[in-house]
């Protein structure tokens, strides 16, 4: 997937969840929106590289967006807004094994959940809900949730329900981090979300971790990983 141009910055702090400032490199400040829910522990370096876009949408009270932060050397996509589109491409091109040859229906309502997605093939129903990964909870091992996550645990919950209607259902952890070999949840951060995936997966529901692959123009899927209980 192209991302949107891109311009170089420094990270000073993140603040108030949603927000955090910059430096240019002239030195002047810029606060910019950060769209990402979880902690982001890991990538929230004070001096790190970053990249942020801008928007031309008037309305918006930040138009600068951060987009990657730099990891261990390596561009991290933080932006969990994308993490859908990623993978909904991936899904348009068939390039994701096992979840081939899918009309793809984003966004769908299941009990009282939105599921990210809504596959259908041939009479066959399977929702898919995506999650985004910046975690590593060892040198080779990737990890989700980084904060504490009932609405997680919910959507597990959700999807749960769905294989007792007759339906299919997994989870998909798109993976941020280029050194990863394998994906596990992150027991200690949150042990429960942790039971209720091992619960999820011996109820029927899928676990599919794929690695993104993230350079200044673009972030593509490019494998995938092993997902341990």
């Amino acid at each position: 997937m192209r991302l949107p141009p891109l311009r170089p910055a420094t990270l000073i702090r993140r603040y108030q969840r949603f927000l955090a400032d910059i430096a240019w490199p002239d030195g002047t400040v810029t606060t910019v929106h950060t769209p990402n829910t979880g902690s982001m522990r890991q990538c929230i370096n004070v001096g790190a590289r970053v990249l942020v876009s801008h928007s031309d949408n008037a309305k918006r009270k930040y138009p600068w967006t951060l987009e990657l932060i730099e990891v261990d050397g390596h561009w991290v996509d933080t932006n969990t807004q994308r993490s859908n589109k990623v993978v909904a491409e991936a899904l348009q091109l068939n390039t994701i094994a096992g979840l081939q040859g899918f009309d793809v229906y984003p966004e769908k309502k299941l009990g009282a959940s939105r599921i990210d997605f809504l596959l259908e093939k041939e009479g066959q129903r399977l929702w898919l809900e995506v999650k985004n990964v910046t975690l590593m909870i060892t040198r080779a091992c990737a990890g989700f949730p980084d904060a504490v996550t009932e609405r997680g645990r919910r959507h597990l919950r959700e999807l749960m329900a769905a294989i007792d209607q007759g339906d299919q259902a997994a989870v998909f952890f798109l993976v941020q981090r280029p050194e990863a070999q394998l994906f596990a949840a992150a027991a200690e951060i949150d042990p429960d979300y942790a039971e209720q995936l091992a619960m999820a997966m011996a109820h029927g529901v899928e676990a599919y971790a794929c690695q993104c692959e993230t350079d200044e123009e673009q972030t593509r899927i490019v494998r995938r990983l092993p997902v341990m209980i």
